[in-house]
């Protein structure tokens, strides 16, 4: 089962809204990092012809600027490189962070390109785009690495963190809102209608569970994390016996040190064996023993994206 597309929050928006505008606009990425930067090395963001600003370089410092350069990129139809912070022209445009940022404006990308990146990313296969900073051509290419190469500046597209979160109650409700607001791909699955219902009025994606199983059509991945909130641990078994064989680079359950060993046990007693058992986190998060729903949302988070 696929989950659906993600908001402007993603990495990859710029991207999509370049290419849904023909190509008629500005991408702009990161091409170099002096010091500290509020965003890293290849982030991107897009400037459209007519002004609107997609994705953000800095804590607000540059964008602005940014589409100024923009617009004359496109007059002249030539990529162009900005400077900002250490080692800028631009002495009235302070970086808080005290570092300098380096800035390749690419105008009217290749859409066919920009369609292909997508194309991999909604597939959730890894690809890495090239730009070369003279002539402004792109290349979408399966390997490299972030970085310069000669002439040519890469920019590796991970896909997104997938979260598939099972289970019923405040917990799931909390956690998996918590997710979809900071714009994570995701699916709910819970024998709960109520909790189902809840879920769904903040824009996730929902599967009713009518008995403890890890569905076979779920699409999980590599960049994938499953995380159960049972208060009845009787479900938890059979879905992490089935998660733990699957490629998810995180599986966690909630509950106690003592709720951790029992759910071991009961795991060897299905056969999992020790290898996929050593994979299980729990209990789960970076806060010992959080008792509150949201507190324990942010710490679960916390630790998914700390791995």
């Amino acid at each position: 089962m696929s989950v659906p597309a993600l908001d402007a929050s993603t990495v990859i928006e710029p991207i999509r809204q370049l290419a849904a505008a023909g190509g008629d606009g500005v991408l702009c990425v990161i091409t170099h990092v002096d010091g500290p930067s509020y965003r890293p090395l290849g982030a991107m963001m897009a400037v459209l012809a007519d002004g609107r600003r997609i994705g953000t370089l800095s804590s607000g410092c540059v964008e602005a600027d940014i589409a100024l350069h923009s617009a004359k990129a496109l007059d002249s139809g030539l990529p162009h490189t900005v400077r900002y912070g250490k080692g800028s022209p631009f002495a009235d445009i302070v970086l808080p962070c005290g570092g300098g940022l380096e800035i390749l404006l690419v105008p009217r990308p290749d859409v066919a390109v920009l369609k292909t990146l997508l194309s991999h990313h909604g597939a959730r296969q890894a690809c890495v785009l090239e730009v070369d900073h003279r002539s402004g051509a792109l290349c979408a290419v399966a390997q490299g690495e972030t970085g310069w190469t000669g002439d040519i500046f890469s920019i590796t597209l991970d896909p997104e963190i997938c979260f598939f979160v099972f289970g019923k109650g405040p917990e799931t409700a909390t956690f998996a809102g918590l997710v979809q607001a900071a714009g994570y791909p995701n699916l709910v699955l819970s024998p709960d209608t109520e909790t189902l219902e809840a879920v769904a009025a903040t824009g996730c994606a929902t599967q009713h569970l009518t008995h403890a199983h890890c569905p076979k059509d779920l699409a999980i991945d590599a960049r994938s994390a499953v995380v159960l909130f049972f208060h009845d641990h009787e479900w938890e078994p059979p879905i992490l016996a089935e998660a733990l064989t699957s490629q998810a680079f995180y599986v966690g359950a909630q509950g106690s040190l003592r709720a951790a060993e029992m759910r071991r046990m009961e795991l060897a007693r299905l056969g999992t064996s020790e290898a996929e058992i050593a994979r299980l986190h729990g209990p789960i998060g970076l806060v010992p023993s959080a008792r509150d729903a949201r507190k324990l949302a942010v710490s679960v988070l916390a630790e998914v994206l700390s791995l």
